[in-house]
């Protein structure tokens, strides 16, 4: 399949991606606890600070279209935050693809992301891309809430109650097509 080029290019505005640099750190961190409540992710019984982490952002000539994070996890890239400001420009396939390429990179040997129950337009994101769902943490979010991140709501998304974790992968097999597919300028 070829590369998608009608996502990108906005008349003479070009979106482009690039690495998230040391300057873009405050934005970044405004920007979680405004969508997220807090700049620290719990998955897995693992807390990690976004702000630190290596990623990168969607731009255009106007500004942030969106951002990613992930982490190094052994020989595995987790997909730590993502998070589309503009809907339905391609945002979030290609943060998507340059975190693939960080995983190709780094010599990876998984691309993995954890999103909860309640977020409901993820899931079909993610699933409408190639990803799989590998694992329920059933209660993983309740027992986080519990134990050290007493700020995350009861209730998600669409009225649900917020309860559990659920892990998706990107088959390593499809990686270098993904990136094809959903590649940005850089």
């Amino acid at each position: 399949m070829g590369r998608r080029t009608g996502n990108f290019d906005r008349g003479n505005q070009l979106n482009r991606i690039r690495p998230l640099a040391e300057t873009d750190r405050e934005q970044l961190s405004q920007l979680l606890v405004r969508s997220w409540g807090s700049t620290t992710l719990d998955t897995r019984g693992q807390l990690t600070d976004l702000v630190a982490l290596p990623g990168f952002v969607a731009e255009s000539d106007d500004g942030w279209l969106g951002y990613a994070s992930y982490v190094m996890r052994g020989s595995a890239v987790e997909v730590a935050v993502l998070e589309a400001l503009s809907r339905g420009q391609g945002v979030g396939g290609a943060l998507l693809a340059a975190c693939v390429g960080a995983a190709i990179a780094a010599d990876a040997d998984r691309f993995w992301l954890i999103t909860t129950n309640d977020n409901v337009d993820a899931l079909r994101f993610y699933q409408r891309r190639g990803f799989v769902l590998v694992a329920v943490h059933r209660d993983a979010v309740t027992h986080s809430r519990a134990t050290r991140k007493p700020e995350i709501p009861l209730v998600g998304f669409h009225g649900i109650p917020l309860r559990d974790e659920i892990e998706l992968e990107l088959p390593h097999a499809i990686w270098p097509d993904f990136i094809e597919r959903y590649s940005w300028p850089t």
